[in-house]
């Protein structure tokens, strides 16, 4: 069993696909702000779930986003439209052996993690946590619920 990397750990390069087929790495999506890299899968309710948040706190653009499916490029579409996310998706599939998830130890989906600009990760959400999607919604400057929306405070992956 993988241990899941914990805040102060170095975040991997991440290999991974766009949904051209084009290689990439997390590596290269590391700028001057911090990255969210947001693991999931298209049949996750909880992923269904936390998406729309994470797709208005990326909207800020203050952080930046990038989810990560462990999904072909067809289905990965049809979320981001269905779900409206607007931020980049990657793909990171079980025909290459899942490199990325499994160099973060990736155990369930939705896991997110907060990468500072110098590759350190800062925070990692392992399910829904409200708690932790206001640490997020802080970090990129805005408030991801709606006043008086109700949030569970906890959801497994």
């Amino acid at each position: 069993m993988m241990q899941l990397l914990e805040p102060g750990s170095a975040a991997p390069s991440g290999l991974l696909r766009e949904l051209t087929g084009e290689q990439t790495s997390l590596a290269a999506r590391r700028g001057v702000k911090p990255l969210v890299a947001a693991f999931m899968k298209v049949s996750c309710p909880v992923c269904q779930m936390t998406f729309p948040y994470l797709d208005q706190m990326a909207a800020a653009g203050t952080v930046d986003f990038v989810g990560i499916g462990q999904d072909h490029a067809g289905a990965l579409q049809s979320f981001r439209s269905k779900f409206q996310v607007r931020f980049p998706m990657l793909m990171d599939t079980a025909e290459d052996g899942y490199p990325t998830s499994n160099a973060f130890g990736l155990s369930h989906v939705p896991t997110v993690f907060l990468i500072e600009p110098d590759g350190e990760i800062s925070l990692v959400m392992e399910g829904f946590s409200k708690t932790q999607m206001l640490e997020l919604g802080r970090r990129a400057g805005i408030d991801p619920f709606l006043p008086g929306e109700y949030v569970p405070e906890w959801k497994s992956g």
